[in-house]
């Protein structure tokens, strides 16, 4: 075998990795720094100048969060189906022309309503290009050894921030941001674009052209197994804790008594230390089963929100907290893109993929929302934190669920879309 699915082996360079697979990879990776470093990360840089300029106030430029978030949920399902039949490269190429054109017409708005309709296509660039869809053409590209190519794109994907804040900021303090964001449009098109033409070819899927594996059958059979269930909640109400987290940890912080430039600091660190947390599963635990990393992660993630109960003042505490609270998260995210395969079945990825996706992206739209509403209800962030402990909790129970519930490698279904008859669980 040749290629990216080949195993190491001759024209391998010294870490054994296939230097084609070495150059989709990093292809991949450049393609989502630019796409989360534009589509995600531009927002709350963008939207004080916005809502100056169309005369709308904070909740109503952040509602398009929202609608973005409801639109890419809507989408998750069929674009992960797509991919499962071969049109990997078609979708993430023209998603990166839609986000790049979408981003020239968020830089005309001139009302909130015509921000919440680029921002519903902007959800759907979202849908076609950032992680989920390009763990989908990963899997189909590199089969068993999806986990770590997984893992190294979010390697690349942590970068996004610290490239793309910095650099947006400058555009818009030398041309404004209707300019910044046409310049990004750029990037989108004459980079994203490009790269993912170039480097997805179906032609090179272990999973092959003759498409097996996809459709409704491997959905149908994931919907009957325990282990389905566990993910979907555990991988749900994870991804909705961590929006709402994203969101509200800087005035929790403030309520608790921290001064502003201290939580700037030590929330300064959560890049990084994502980063750090999945470079840490790649040098030491690479081998390790999913499950065993997964339960650690799960059991960890409720007990450094724990932490915030009782965080004493200073800030070596507070950065403390944010190595481990973003460490947890980023290897959360190679988690809900390797769960599947390796818990569940590696056929279908992209829709069965896509199933859970759907929610998940919903409740990170609403999960927000809920916070706020908790808080005014309560008058205090001491009731969100609680909720965000108990639904941490809830992950590790769910994740635990899943592992206990697991699938052997044999129980998956048959290529062909047909569910095994007799499947043995572990």
């Amino acid at each position: 075998m040749t290629g990216e699915g080949a195993k190491p082996g001759s024209g391998v360079p010294g870490d054994g990795v296939p230097a084609p697979r070495r150059r989709f990879i990093a292809a991949l990776g450049i393609g989502q720094i630019v796409g989360y470093g534009t589509l995600y990360y531009s927002f709350p840089l963008v939207a004080g100048p916005l809502g100056q300029a169309i005369g709308a106030d904070k909740p109503a430029i952040y509602a398009a969060l929202a609608v973005a978030l409801l639109s890419a949920g809507l989408a998750t399902y069929p674009i992960g189906a797509a991919i499962d039949r071969g049109h990997g490269r078609l979708v993430m190429g023209c998603g990166a022309a839609l986000g790049g054109m979408l981003l020239v017409a968020w830089s005309q708005v001139t009302s909130p309503a015509m921000l919440y309709a680029v921002f519903a296509g902007i959800g759907l660039a979202q849908a076609m290009t950032l992680y989920e869809p390009a763990f989908a053409v990963i899997a189909r590209r590199l089969g068993p050894d999806a986990r770590q190519g997984i893992t190294e794109l979010t390697l690349w994907g942590g970068f996004a921030s610290t490239v793309f804040i910095p650099l947006l900021q400058l555009l818009i303090d030398r041309f404004g941001w209707r300019h910044g964001l046409m310049a990004l449009s750029c990037g989108q098109i004459g980079i994203c674009m490009t790269l993912y033409l170039l480097v997805i070819r179906p032609r090179l899927d272990i999973a092959g052209s003759s498409h097996r594996g996809t459709g409704r059958g491997p959905v149908a059979w994931a919907l009957r197994q325990p282990v389905f269930w566990g993910l979907l909640v555990a991988i749900v109400i994870y991804r909705g804790l961590f929006s709402a987290m994203s969101f509200h940890l800087y005035p929790l912080l403030l309520e608790r008594g921290f001064e502003a430039g201290t939580i700037v600091a030590a929330l300064a660190i959560i890049g990084p230390s994502q980063v750090g947390g999945r470079l840490a599963i790649l040098a030491f635990a690479r081998d390790r089963p999913l499950r065993t990393i997964g339960m650690a992660t799960v059991v960890a993630l409720p007990l450094v929100l724990l932490l915030l109960w009782r965080l004493p003042a200073g800030f070596a505490a507070l950065a403390g907290f944010a190595a481990l609270y973003g460490a947890t998260n980023g290897i959360m995210t190679i988690i809900r893109g390797v769960a599947v395969p390796e818990m569940l079945t590696p056929n279908g990825y992209g829709a069965v993929n896509g199933v859970i996706g759907t929610p998940a992206t919903m409740l990170e739209a609403l999960a927000p929302v809920g916070a706020a509403l908790l808080w005014s209800i309560t008058g205090s962030y001491q009731a969100v934190l609680l909720g965000a402990i108990g639904a941490g909790v809830v992950v590790a129970a769910a994740f635990g669920f899943a592992v206990a519930n697991r699938l052997q490698s044999g129980d998956s279904p048959a290529p062909a879309d047909r569910p095994k008859a007799g499947s043995t669980r572990t």
